[in-house]
């Protein structure tokens, strides 16, 4: 199983340390987030930075754009990592694209399923000269010029990774996309019984072969007492975040904790989000967090996931 380093802070200066802070430190990759930060200028960066480990969008948001963009992005940004990247895109939910991106919205998986196939067409266009003719119900691409095209990618294009948690995205993951990323609320058992056979499912509509999975667990560890104590009520707080959205709720379902669900739920809807962190149960925490000192982080993980991943992601501070 290949240990990944995900990076919260994607500023400039930060995530080139945080890359070459990793990849001496012996972990696989780096994987940058969609938060204050552009992750794609941040993997361009990272990836400039080093000259091993691999780097990753976990997630860059795909309708927050359009194919021709994200096409071009990763491809330069391939060009960069040297064949070291992987495109990883994510629908987010309705509001923020509505309200924050200013972006349409529809049934995510259709316009998903879409929007990948869309990339991959640019790309063709570009590595073979051949015409480019993307004609959907959601994006049109029908032009391009060789000004326009960066040509062949020596590299060849990046993998793509695709998040879901439902079954129908994750079934598009299996079916379209080289790579699976699990959210980070995803307990082993979901992942067994919910997410993989979905990925199958996937894969028998497309004849795949396979489909990297990319797990991106809540760890718990630090240096001493106090550093523990503060990471575990920092994990706390996340899984209470997720287990009161209702989007998440089939997860906390098949583990039988509507009643949490609900309680998390109703709380969030008051704005008790300080308190919200002491409904999280201690068996709930065994299930979604690994806690363990600094030097079992890759052991633990190995541990819990890997018979059923083949990446994994880790948030050490």
């Amino acid at each position: 199983m290949r240990i990944d380093i995900a990076v919260r802070d994607a500023s400039p200066r930060v995530v080139t340390d945080s890359a070459r802070l990793a990849e001496a430190d012996g972990y696989d990759g780096i994987q940058v987030p969609e938060l204050a930060h552009d992750p794609l200028v941040a993997c361009a960066l990272a990836a400039a930075a080093t000259r091993r480990i691999h780097v990753a969008t976990s997630i860059a948001v795909a309708f927050a754009r359009n194919p021709m963009t994200v096409a071009q992005a990763a491809n330069d940004v391939q060009l960069a990592a040297e064949g070291r990247f992987a495109l990883g895109l994510g629908s987010q939910v309705r509001p923020h694209i509505e309200k924050r991106f200013s972006m349409p919205w529809s049934a995510p998986a259709p316009r998903m399923r879409e929007f990948i196939a869309a990339v991959r067409a640019i790309w063709t266009a570009w590595d073979t000269g051949g015409a480019l003719d993307v004609r959907g119900e959601h994006y049109r691409h029908t032009l391009m010029t060789p000004m326009f095209s960066p040509g062949p990618n020596p590299f060849g294009p990046p993998d793509i990774w695709l998040a879901a948690v439902g079954p129908a995205m994750t079934a598009l993951a299996g079916e379209a996309a080289d790579g699976f990323i699990a959210h980070a609320f995803t307990t082993p058992a979901y992942l067994a019984q919910v997410s993989l056979p979905a990925l199958a499912q996937g894969r028998e509509r497309s004849g795949r072969a396979r489909t990297d999975v990319v797990v991106s667990p809540f760890v718990v560890t630090g240096q001493g007492d106090v550093e523990r104590a503060a990471a575990e009520r920092a994990v706390r707080s996340q899984i209470a975040f997720y287990a009161s959205t209702p989007s998440y709720r089939p997860v906390m379902e098949l583990h039988g904790w509507e009643d949490a669900a609900d309680a998390l739920h109703a709380a969030s809807r008051r704005g008790e989000w300080e308190r919200m962190g002491a409904l999280v149960t201690d068996d709930m925490m065994a299930e979604f967090a690994i806690a363990c000192a600094p030097g079992e982080v890759r052991g633990s993980v190995e541990a819990r996931f890997g018979s059923l991943a083949d990446r994994a992601s880790v948030a050490l501070g």
